[in-house]
């Protein structure tokens, strides 16, 4: 009897609460730091990783997108709001070397039988590499998201909501593969590879005898080589949310939900310039959970 009473009294406390609640035409808004962190299914790529003696584990999970947020009332009990974040996560590597006396076309290193006597379809000797500067290997993946989000929301008491909507926009992902051999110099970062500028803006491109009359022009030595794929896709991720207004002007906002982008085969881009047209279709998807410290009401 007495829990049934306690139960009873709840339900009227709850009911007073909603009955005071500016159901009719309650407005309001807010804008805050917005963190949010996604539990990605896999990353576009990854499984490629590994012929650069990486591992894609080693990426940060959850992966975190740091950006802002804001909401306000329209109508009724529809809410509409924008968000806006980036974030990126890396993994990078220094390998140990072997080099080896490479004497067929057989990709990788065949070891011989005999290092002395090398058979066809086999590679030399090889020997550690005992020099000072490895080469250093780093991935680096990239989201950034721009959505505007859409809401119905339900009165729970005074200062608590819940509500029900879906964060709708442009997403961008990015893979970039940075291969570096020793530690680079601010003044060669501005070297020409080609060759010697001079200040009329000719470029002189030196080559022998042999390849004067119809000359390749190639870069020279770079310290290292960097490439970056790329792909902008629509991004949608339905989520629920709390808001709580803990003081007159500051709120609490948890929203989970989840994140649903698919780039479709062919669109990733290399460089921000050439397409790549055998590239497979990719997913940037997985729960997603979203913190929002929000001043408004």
């Amino acid at each position: 009897m007495k829990n049934i009473f306690i139960f009873i009294s709840i339900c009227l406390s709850i009911t007073r609460a909603q009955n005071s609640y500016p159901l009719d035409n309650f407005l309001g808004g807010g804008i805050g730091y917005s963190p949010m962190y996604i539990m990605l299914d896999s990353i576009p790529g990854a499984s490629h990783l590994t012929k650069l003696g990486l591992d894609s584990r080693d990426f940060k999970d959850p992966f975190v997108i740091h950006g802002g947020e804001g909401f306000a009332h329209v109508a009724g009990r529809w809410r509409i709001g924008g968000y806006a974040g980036i974030g990126a996560t890396s993994i990078s590597t220094v390998p140990n070397i072997v080099v080896y006396e490479e004497l067929n076309d057989t990709t990788g290193y065949q070891p011989p039988g005999d290092p002395s006597n090398p058979q066809p379809g086999e590679d030399g000797s090889s020997k550690d590499y005992t020099k000072f500067f490895n080469p250093t290997i780093e991935a680096k993946f990239t989201f950034s998201l721009g959505a505007t989000s859409v809401e119905y929301v339900i009165p729970i008491l005074q200062d608590l909501e819940l509500s029900a909507g879906a964060l709708m926009g442009l997403g961008r992902a990015g893979i970039s593969i940075d291969q570096q051999s020793g530690n680079p110099r601010w003044k060669d970062t501005f070297t020409n590879v080609y060759g010697i500028m001079d200040t009329t803006g000719t470029l002189f491109y030196g080559v022998d005898s042999a390849n004067y009359l119809n000359p390749d022009i190639i870069p020279g030595e770079v310290p290292g080589l960097m490439r970056d794929v790329s792909a902008t896709f629509f991004n949608f991720q339905p989520y629920v949310a709390v808001k709580w207004q803990f003081l007159e002007r500051l709120g609490l906002r948890i929203s989970v939900g989840f994140n649903k982008g698919t780039i479709p085969a062919g669109k990733w881009v290399l460089n921000g310039r050439t397409k790549i047209s055998d590239s497979p279709a990719s997913a940037i998807q997985g729960a997603s959970f979203r913190t929002m410290l929000y001043i408004g009401l």
